[in-house]
């Protein structure tokens, strides 16, 4: 369905032709309808399929252009998707000249109270900054119409319950609530219950969560294998633009600074880094300046960059969703993309439970030999060559390149150009990854994610569990 079709207006139609988009997504054609005939919306969907602006143009079609005080409060589990979020919204809202304004954790709260000053109309933020705000009387919401719920589960499973209960008491009782997360547990309707009016409920159908646009494999291999063969693996696959998944920030820690010493343009994120160098990182990765971005799943959370080839998931989830969320980092806007799961093998029960929920086997990969990397290597090195000598004005050097001719040998200077080009010996540069604790044997088949207690609700080192959580409820700011 094309946007015109939607009931937007014109300035928005304008910013979505800007934006480049052609076609709704199922997401944004079942959803926005609902949202400008003024409903509360249940909606399912995963990053990348398009939410933000499902619910980001209805909202700034519905906001008062004259009235420069918060109208709309949007509610995100990380600092990166809430600046992702205002991002993308400011771009949308430009022929609106909509005031959009994140407020998070980490950024000096001084400067966000400056600019709530000037006028804010859209506000984006991470729960405990949000409350922080509201509890230090610097945001007036008496003027809020709209409240947006993001990656719900996700915060759920952070522990930011009683904070977003908080945020909403806060909130005019007459207001319209809109909520969006990936899965759908019993929490989440009951949230639905508790403080929205008639949720209509959209839900991507599970074959829509994850596309065939993604080859998913997976290797079996012991712990200490992994790095081995996932470089291997690299250098065969070339890929343009990867995610590599770890389940710590230890192991991403050391699984970046492995790469790096291999001489991969490679860096790491997650939560212990300062907001700053976050930010830097995933600039430079937008920006293609990175090849590699190792990272934890809640500091990759919501991130929307395209371009993703692959991602590699160096230590299986426990959470089956968190799957679906990792390889929905790629195989985006029509184009492939491919993802490799690393398997110990008494995680094998795991990847079954994944492959339940996904309806999809994933195939598996036999580790490739050093051999077969070096000539991956080799390959890639051929295609940079013919780029480079593509794009040379190799007149301009011919004279030098003849005395070099005449004082090697053609051979000789291939051959060290290659070697340039390529990694060095492995064994030359020995990287040690410290083993991680496996995970916990499923106890019985379809106890996996029904009990959260069991699952540890996902702590993997950036979380904190329910019980913390309730006893510092403003861990993020």
């Amino acid at each position: 369905m094309k946007f015109g079709d939607l009931g937007l207006d014109r300035d928005l139609l304008k910013a979505v032709d800007r934006s480049g988009f052609e076609e709704a997504t199922p997401i944004q054609e079942q959803t926005i309808p609902l949202v400008l005939a003024g409903l509360d919306v249940i909606g399912q969907a995963q990053t990348g399929t398009g939410k933000t602006a499902a619910f980001g143009l209805p909202l700034l079609q519905h906001l008062d252009p004259d009235l420069h005080e918060v109208q709309a409060v949007i509610i995100s589990p990380t600092r990166e998707l809430a600046v992702q979020t205002q991002e993308e919204i400011y771009r949308l809202g430009k022929e609106k000249r909509a005031r959009v304004q994140a407020v998070y954790g980490g950024a000096n709260i001084h400067r966000q109270i400056k600019a709530l000053n000037r006028g804010t109309q859209i506000l984006v933020g991470t729960p405990g900054r949000l409350l922080d705000h509201i509890q230090r009387k610097t945001v007036d919401l008496r003027h809020v119409q709209m409240l947006v719920l993001d990656e719900a589960d996700e915060m759920l499973d952070m522990g930011f319950v009683e904070d977003i209960e908080n945020i909403i008491h806060a909130l005019p009782a007459q207001r319209q609530t809109l909520l969006f997360s990936a899965t759908m547990p019993q929490q989440i309707l009951r949230i639905g219950e508790r403080f929205m009016h008639d949720p209509q409920i959209v839900k991507i159908k599970a074959k829509e969560l994850t596309t065939d646009l993604v080859d998913q494999y997976f290797v079996k291999a012991k712990d200490y294998e992994k790095f081995e063969i996932m470089t291997r693996l690299i250098d065969i696959q070339a890929p343009d633009l990867t995610i590599v998944f770890g389940r710590t920030k230890r192991r991403v820690d050391e699984v970046a600074r492995g790469l790096e010493a291999r001489g991969y343009n490679a860096a790491g994120i997650h939560g212990d880094l300062t907001q700053q160098r976050r930010m830097e990182i995933l600039r430079k990765f937008k920006e293609g300046q990175l090849d590699i971005l190792v990272a934890t799943d809640v500091a990759a959370r919501g991130l929307d960059i395209s371009g993703v080839t692959h991602v590699y998931n160096y230590d299986i989830p426990q959470d089956p969703e968190s799957y679906v969320h990792r390889i929905g980092r790629t195989g985006r806007a029509g184009k492939h993309g491919v993802s490799v799961t690393f398997v110990t093998p008494n995680e094998m029960d795991y990847l079954r439970v994944i492959e339940h929920l996904t309806k999809k086997r994933m195939t598996p990969l036999k580790p490739p030999t050093e051999h077969e990397a070096f000539i991956g290597q080799l390959a890639t090195a051929f295609e940079d060559i013919e780029k480079l000598v593509n794009n040379t004005d190799t007149d301009k050097f011919r004279d030098q390149a003849e005395q070099l001719l005449a004082q090697y040998d053609a051979l000789d200077l291939v051959a060290a150009m290659l070697n340039n080009m390529t990694k060095d010996d492995p064994e030359k540069v020995p990287v040690k990854i410290t083993p991680e604790r496996p995970l916990p044997r499923r106890r019985k088949q379809g106890s996996f994610h029904k009990n959260r207690r069991y699952s540890g609700y996902r702590n993997n080192g950036d979380r904190r569990s329910r019980t913390f959580n309730k006893k510092r409820k403003h861990f993020n700011r």
